[in-house]
């Protein structure tokens, strides 16, 4: 099923396909200067990946790891830290969507979290396009919205070209672009008229 930004009778506005930017005000080292993914947002809670949070594990490496078999020479890329929920699991957005065991829709994009999407891209055969993360980014119910109010967070509707076409120190500065704000015009103090 397919997520859309929607309201509800509610008045609940999913943000499912946008980034969040972390402000200046935001009192967490984790997520400092970050650019969170949102995949899955609805009123039971949100869950996001970090964008720009490279490991030192490569993905030929995890595959090894995971005793994949690896068939495809030219793997390349790093694994991410998606975020503090679940470290040891893994987390693989990717395009076009294909159908493996437990994906979610999200805009043009899937989130994978099973094991199918990785046996495919170890033999040369998967997605196009891969962001594989350890770990999530995750909000309670109503959590996600009051830290927006709580001026943590900005949001915008989420561009692929930054995930995919940008080097991760440049993510943050590519996605605060999406609004036409430069990250030196920020403040951590929320205004009140």
């Amino acid at each position: 099923m397919e997520e859309q930004s929607v309201s509800t009778e509610s008045g609940f506005m999913s943000m499912a396909n946008q980034f969040l930017m972390a402000m200046p005000s935001q009192n967490s080292d984790l997520f400092e200067g970050g650019v969170v993914y949102v995949c899955e947002h609805s009123e039971q809670g949100a869950l996001g990946l970090l964008l720009n949070r490279p490991t030192d594990l490569s993905v030929k490496t995890l595959l090894e790891r995971l005793d994949l078999g690896i068939q495809e020479d030219q793997l390349q890329g790093v694994v991410y830290y998606g975020g503090p929920v679940q470290t040891d699991r893994g987390f693989v957005l990717h395009s076009p969507v294909r159908n493996y065991r437990s994906s979610v829709l999200v805009g043009d994009m899937a989130l994978t979290t099973s094991r199918d999407v990785l046996e495919e891209v170890a033999q040369g055969k998967g997605p196009e396009k891969v962001f594989i993360s350890l770990g999530y980014s995750g909000w309670d119910a109503g959590q996600l919205e009051q830290e927006i109010v709580d001026n943590a967070w900005l949001n915008v509707d989420a561009d692929m070209s930054v995930i995919f076409d940008k080097a991760p120190a440049e993510r943050y500065v590519a996605a605060l672009a999406l609004l036409g704000i430069e990250p030196s015009a920020l403040t951590g103090e929320s205004g009140h008229a």
